[in-house]
Formats: C-alpha cells, structure tokens, sequence
C-alpha cells in the first residue's frame, strides 16, 4: 500500500439517478503523485463514481473526503475552490471561443491577478506547444486530440491538487491517445497530482496507472496493482455462471 498522501477518497459509496442506484458501496483513493485508474466496461457504473466525486451526482450513501474532510454535500464549485478539477468526457471547451480565451476562463475561479493569470496561460502553452501555435483560433476547429489537450488544460489552468478524467482518449487516434496518456503520466508521476483515469481498456493503461479499482456491474471487484490478466479474471468472475469454479 503506497505511503502518498490520500487527496480524494470515497467510502461507502451509493449512487445513482433518481430511483436507480447505478453503484453499491465502492471505495477508491486517490493520492498525489499518483494516477489510479477506475476500469470497468460501458455501464459498469464509472461515470457515475466521477460526478459523485465532483458534486455532479447525488450520494445516497457514503462519503466523499477531500484531505479526510467530509465534502460529501459539498457542490461542485466549493470543491473546486479547494483544489479538486474535472475534465468529463466529450472535450467540453468553448468552441466558439479563441483556444487563449478558453484557457483564460478555465483560470476564472482562482480570482488571480492578470499577471498570474497570464504567467499560467503561458505554462499551458510550454506544456501543449500545439495550443500556443494557434491560440488565437477558435477551439472549435482544433481536432479532437487537440481539444481534449485543450480540455485538459482549460481545468489545470485552476492550479488544482486533484484532477478526474473521464475516458479521456475516446474516439482519438492510436497516435494522440499515446499523447494523451503522456500528458496524464507527466500530471502524476513528475507534478505531483493527485490523478483519477477513468478507462474502459484495462490493456491501454496499464502502464500508466499506479493502482487500479475495476467496477462490475455497479460494484467495485478488484482494488490493486493493473495487472490486466486479475483483472479480466476479475471481471469474468462476475458473470460466471453460479455453481463454477
């Protein structure tokens, strides 16, 4: 069990839509300099563990801590301001607006001075060189790697502790999935983020993540290192018929 500081964690917990509970008493961790991967097929609840965790979604049991503080009636801005950021699937940016003027409003909250608003819109474009090639373009003709780039960066541009990243390598090509995924290890492992990957392809990052948590039909059935062959095994498990070994 890693010894890193635990940023954002879930106990317990229950959540779903209205009536319809999508999970049952899942636990995860995420701790800085790490990236924990939540693994699971389509429908296997991991979207909704991501806007419970960000304030999106209703808990109807268990709590969500921030540093060991219970922040589960927290809504999304108050955990925002204490550091936590989302990028939720489908690269929502501003694609009517200039690739600097989305960045810019991803800075917004932080009530930074222009200076300090300028010095990190300037980080972002050392990080991702292809948003500063064309920051005066709208977002919305860049490709679809570059506005899930420009989707990441819009949510660091608040200088958080803890960023979720909702399956964000869907529908990008082999080569910038590899991009992406660099850009997720770098957040982690070298600048001490307190990274959640949210994925459905448990051979893609394996490499990538540091522990794992897959979720089964609604139900967290495995919690440790990404080791593809226990996690497909794990998995399998749940559809097995009964009596089987």
């Amino acid at each position: 069990m890693s010894d890193r500081e635990v940023v954002l964690a879930a106990e317990g917990l229950r959540a779903g839509y209205g009536d319809i509970l999508a999970i049952w008493d899942a636990n995860i961790e995420i701790r800085r300099g790490e990236v924990t991967g939540l693994l699971g097929r389509n429908g296997a609840g991991k979207s909704t563990i991501f806007r419970a965790l960000a304030g999106l979604a209703t808990v109807q049991a268990g709590t969500v801590t921030w540093r060991g503080d219970d922040i589960t009636a927290l809504p999304p801005f108050k955990r925002a301001a204490r550091g936590l950021a989302v990028v939720q699937e489908g690269k929502r940016i501003f694609r009517q607006r200039s690739i600097e003027e989305n960045l810019l409003l991803g800075g917004f909250s932080t009530r930074l001075g222009r200076k300090a608003l300028a010095g990190r819109v300037k980080t972002m474009y050392e990080r991702f060189p292809v948003l500063a090639d064309r920051r005066h373009e709208h977002a919305g003709g860049l490709s679809g790697g570059q506005q899930q780039m420009l989707a990441i960066a819009q949510a660091l541009m608040s200088g958080p502790s803890a960023i979720l990243l909702d399956e964000p390598t869907a529908g990008l090509a082999p080569s910038i999935v590899a991009e992406v995924l660099g850009v997720v290890t770098r957040l982690g492992r070298e600048e001490g983020l307190a990274v959640l990957l949210i994925e459905q392809d448990v051979e893609l990052v394996a490499d990538i993540v540091t522990s794992a948590t897959v979720l089964e039909l609604g139900r967290a059935v495995y919690h440790g290192p990404p080791d593809p062959a226990a996690i497909r095994a794990a998995m399998e498990a749940v559809h097995a018929p009964r009596g089987t070994a």
